[in-house]
Formats: C-alpha cells, sequence, structure tokens
C-alpha cells in the first residue's frame, strides 16, 4: 500500500515539475474566479454578482481546458487545440459583451466597477492562456494585441472618453502581456528540464557504447592478429602438403598452438571485462555520477584488498551506479569502503529512493523491487550481486535507512593475510 504522497514520490523530475506547471496553469483560473467573480458580491447585489461570478467561472473553465490541452500539445501528445483556443476567444467576447451590458444598463456605480472588472480580466486571462496554444514569438505578440485592440473597441457603446479606451487597451495589453510571458517562461523550464533529463539518458547510453567499443577493439585486437597468422600459415601448409613436403605437419602444429594460444586471450579479455576491480569502479562511478550532475562522495582505501573481493565489491558500485542513474532522482550519492572487524564493508546510500514496497525494497516506476535509487537493483540485479557476494562468503542487505533515503550495504570476510594489512577506513 502506498504511503501517503507516493504518487509524487514515484514521478521523475521532469515530471514533477510538468505537474507543477500544470497545477499553476489551473490555479491561474482559480484566481481569477476569486479575483473577478467573487469580488462582486461585495461590489453589488447578490443577482447580478452571481451572474457575473458564473460568466468568470465558465471562462476560467474554459482557459484550464485551453492551458492543458496547449501543454500536451507543446509537449508532442496532442495535436495543436484550434478549437478549443477559438472557443476561448468566442466565451471571451461573450463573457465581455455581456459585461458591457450590464455596465451600461445596469445601476450605475458599484456595479459598473464591477463589471468593469469582469470585461477587462477576462480579456487579460485570455490573451494569456492563448499564447500557450501558438509558436513564435510574433504569433505570440499579434495575440496579446488583438485582445488589447478588442478591449478598446468594445468600449465605444459605454461612451467612454477616447483617453479611458486607450489606457483600458493598454492596460490589457500590459497585463495580459505579462501573464503571457510567465506560460511561456514556464513552458521553456518545463521543456529545457525534459532536455535535460534526456542529455542525461544519452550520457548513460553513450558510457554503454563506450564500453561496448572497447571490449570490441580488444576482441578486434587479440583476434586480428592471430587469425591472420592463421590463415597464412594454413595457406603455407596447404601448399606444402601439394608438394609432399613434410614441413606442412610442423606448419598446422603451429596454427593449432596459436589456436589455442587465441583462446587463452580470448577467454582472458573476457575474464578482464566480467572483473571489476574496485579502485576502477569507484572512479568510474565518481565520473559518470558528476557529468550527471550527481554529487558524489567516496571514503575509504581499497589498497591491498585480494583481487576476488575487489572484483565482487566492484561489481556492487557497478550496479548501484547504474540504477541510480536510469532509475534514480538522487542529488548525492555517498560511497564508503571500511575495515570491520576482519570484514571489508562496502556502503553505497543515496537520496533518490521514490518509496517502498512490502519487501523493504524500493518501489518505482519499473514495479516493485525496480528502484528509483540504489535499490534498482532488485530482481536479477540483487540477485546477481548476492550471488557474486555469496562466492567470497559475503552478503548483502538493501533497504531505506530514513524519508528517501536509500542504503546498499555489502560485507566481505577478509582472509588472514589481507586482513592483517590493516586496509584503511
Amino acid at each position: 500500500m502506498r504511503r501517503p504522497g507516493g504518487w509524487w514520490r514515484v514521478k521523475s523530475t521532469p515530471e514533477k515539475v510538468e505537474t507543477y506547471t500544470r497545477w499553476s496553469f489551473h490555479f491561474f483560473g482559480v484566481i481569477e474566479i476569486l479575483a473577478l467573480g467573487v469580488t462582486a458580491y461585495g461590489r453589488t447585489g447578490v443577482g447580478l454578482a452571481t451572474a457575473l461570478c458564473l460568466l468568470v467561472t465558465a471562462h476560467a473553465a474554459v482557459c484550464m481546458l485551453v492551458s492543458a490541452r496547449a501543454l500536451d500539445w507543446t509537449r508532442g501528445r496532442r495535436p495543436q487545440p484550434v478549437r478549443q483556443m477559438w472557443a476561448l476567444v468566442v466565451v471571451s467576447a461573450v463573457v465581455s459583451t455581456t459585461a458591457v451590458v450590464i455596465a451600461e444598463r445596469g445601476p450605475s456605480g458599484e456595479v459598473e466597477t464591477a463589471a468593469g472588472s469582469v470585461y477587462g480580466g477576462v480579456l487579460c486571462y485570455a490573451a494569456g492562456v492563448i499564447t500557450l496554444g501558438v509558436r513564435g514569438w510574433r504569433r505570440r505578440v499579434a495575440v496579446v494585441g488583438a485582445f488589447a485592440v478588442g478591449a478598446g473597441l468594445l468600449t465605444f457603446p459605454l461612451e467612454m472618453p477616447l483617453l479611458a479606451s486607450v489606457v483600458l487597451a493598454g492596460l490589457v495589453m500590459v497585463t495580459g502581456g505579462f501573464l503571457a510571458a510567465t506560460s511561456i517562461f514556464s513552458l521553456w523550464l518545463l521543456n529545457a528540464v525534459y532536455a535535460l533529463d534526456d542529455a542525461k539518458e544519452t550520457r548513460v547510453r553513450l558510457a554503454v557504447a563506450e564500453e561496448r567499443l572497447r571490449f570490441g577493439r580488444d576482441l578486434h585486437d587479440v583476434m586480428g592478429r592471430n587469425l591472420a597468422v592463421i590463415a597464412l600459415k594454413s595457406e603455407l601448409a596447404v601448399q606444402l602438403s601439394r608438394r609432399g613436403r613434410p614441413e606442412a605437419v610442423e606448419q598446422m602444429i603451429e596454427v593449432q598452438r596459436i589456436a589455442q594460444e587465441s583462446q587463452r586471450e580470448v577467454r582472458d579479455v573476457v575474464r578482464g571485462y566480467r572483473e571489476a576491480a574496485l579502485e576502477v569502479e569507484l572512479a568510474g562511478a565518481r565520473g559518470v555520477l558528476s557529468a550527471a550532475g550527481i554529487v558524489s562522495e567516496v571514503t575509504g582505501e581499497t589498497a591491498g584488498l585480494p583481487a576476488e573481493v575487489q572484483s565482487a565489491l566492484g561489481w556492487v558500485v557497478r550496479e548501484a551506479t547504474t540504477n541510480v542513474l536510469r532509475h534514480g532522482d538522487a542529488k548525492k550519492v555517498a560511497v564508503t569502503v571500511r575495515m570491520s572487524e576482519g570484514r571489508v564493508v562496502l556502503t553505497v546510500e543515496n537520496d533518490g529512493v521514490a518509496e517502498t514496497t512490502g519487501d523493504g525494497l524500493p518501489g518505482g516506476p519499473g514495479g516493485p523491487g525496480r528502484s528509483a535509487g540504489t535499490g534498482g537493483t532488485g530482481g536479477s540485479g540483487l540477485s546477481g550481486l548476492r550471488e557474486r557476494l555469496s562466492a567470497v562468503d559475503g552478503t548483502l542487505e538493501a533497504g531505506p535507512v530514513g524519508r528517501g533515503v536509500f542504503r546498499l550495504t555489502a560485507e566481505v570476510p577478509l582472509p588472514a593475510a589481507a586482513a592483517g594489512l590493516g586496509v584503511a577506513s
């Protein structure tokens, strides 16, 4: 069962920013209702105030719909909300015209002020919202300018002075422009966050691709030379055999020797790829975490540890770092290597865990046992690490240790000779 607020913690950083942006646009509609509709009750009678409040509420609802569809369009999930934007234009014109009629024919005094506030306010909000659904600063300026001109033209039935009409149009221009600029900046910020997240994923994929290229180059260096020699000696043996020369046997024996040597070298390359040196993995983790904008802190010494212990712990660091990058939202990762009563203790702790499931493992978008943090080695990842550690009599523990903090601890006993070296903590 999810804890309260779990729906928020399972979201990635771009998704959180998008949710915040979306509800900010909706909050603009709430402000419109409170500032223009509710305040009418203190300025005029209940009947007219209710009519104005209902008009403003309807307009705010359409604004919320257009802003939501425009946001989806910006993210490429929906087509451009052209019909919804034209509907907002029509609703804005109807509400503004109604407000003009109320101000012209209703009781003088406060009702004119209330209707005038509704008249100018809905045009400002509409101008700010519609700019979300268009691209290009010229089109956006044209939208705000059109609403400002419309605001000035609709004042003629009220027989307002020309200066007052110009001032009202300018007010709509400035206020609508401010709302439009605020909304556009929010969209720009959201797109920037998504772009940064995509760049982070790209860096991870490039790191994997670079490792594959390195492995491919090593295999090419080993096999390319030996296969070329095998091909030449095989061809020579064929020619000697056709001539009945006894040297053909010696050449084939040499081919056999080179083939066996190639097998040994390939095994060495694969073994080197599979074995993870702890010191190398710690340096690599620090570099890739820093490149991803995550603060990393590594403490402890690794000198003097047996090769099998370094390999097992190196895999823990590699798997933990990979899952922090792929599934987490961590801002800081701390790795500690220390000696404790003849055992090496490796601790990897990060603040990017999403939530915990009933089995004590973080649960992220990948399902139970898949983490938004270090614990994302759940499932086959944790099982694989435990198998590697069990080969050196090691143990692995993983689980949350605080609000939003996940810790993975690996312990490996040291042989007596290595323990006597006194590895520093």
